[in-house]
């Protein structure tokens, strides 16, 4: 049951791979237990929070059905499909209408000024905040769900709730680091383009930067594929729940028989 709360150990998760392959550093992994990692991150209060989460009275058992995990797996399976969609049809390497539309450099705006990271900052955000108005709801809904069902499965409910509020503020202040990382991605490629350009004593042409091969353009792919990869990473603790209750009602079909 307890992977219901697990967020995939941070240095092995897909988001921070992806960032890795950004920045060509190792992220060395962590030799505090995973206790020790959360006592940091817990105060006082959420700590007693957590106490009584752990320690609550069985809730009345209710049968765990496989049909009801489907079904939020089904949930889960269109918010993310959603959010892939809001990230990939951006109106620029795919056609339809964006809902958050890629930016790209204007016809006139001078290379310097179009080399910017701002707009690309705003778009990101607008992409985190997104996801946090689909994924929080669809958290609470599974939750629900959860508590509905055995003693069990409603304390894994309480628990996963007590450490969505206790760890909100860390996980919002880490996932802010990433577009600051993309950030030095996008003045790495700049640089790297620029002495491309020197090298071959070029000029510079902004509305080349979007085409196949372009700086701008490869930059745009690397950030659509770490915004996907976040959304894994927001998805997880999710995932982990309705495995728990899938897992539940597999065993108390096996009890039937």
């Amino acid at each position: 049951m307890a992977q219901g709360l697990s967020r995939t150990h941070i240095n092995g998760s897909g988001l921070v791979r992806a960032l890795g392959g950004l920045t060509a550093a190792d992220v060395p992994a962590s030799r505090q237990s995973f206790a020790d990692r959360l006592g940091q991150w817990l105060g006082f209060a959420d700590a007693l929070t957590l106490y009584s989460a752990l320690n609550a009275d069985a809730a009345t058992p209710a049968v765990a059905t496989s049909h009801e995990a489907a079904a939020l797996q089904q949930a889960m399976a269109r918010v993310r499909d959603a959010l892939a969609e809001s990230i990939t049809i951006d109106g620029v390497f795919r056609s339809g209408p964006a809902r958050i539309e890629l930016p790209t450099p204007g016809p006139s705006v001078p290379a310097e000024k179009a080399a910017d990271f701002a707009p690309y900052h705003r778009y990101y955000l607008a992409h985190q905040r997104d996801m946090a108005v689909r994924i929080g709801p669809l958290r609470a809904m599974v939750r629900t769900a959860l508590q509905a069902r055995s003693g069990a499965l409603g304390r894994l409910a309480a628990l996963d709730a007590v450490m969505d509020q206790a760890l909100a503020v860390r996980e919002r202040e880490l996932l802010a680091t990433v577009p600051v990382l993309l950030g030095r991605r996008f003045e790495q490629r700049y640089e790297a383009h620029r002495a491309t350009l020197a090298e071959t004593r070029t000029a510079d042409d902004s509305t080349r930067w979007m085409l196949p091969g372009g700086w701008l353009a490869e930059f745009c792919r690397e950030m659509q594929s770490v915004l996907l990869a976040e959304v894994d990473l927001r998805l997880q603790p999710i995932a982990g729940l309705i495995a728990a209750l899938d897992e539940a009602a597999a065993n108390e079909m096996t009890g039937m028989q």
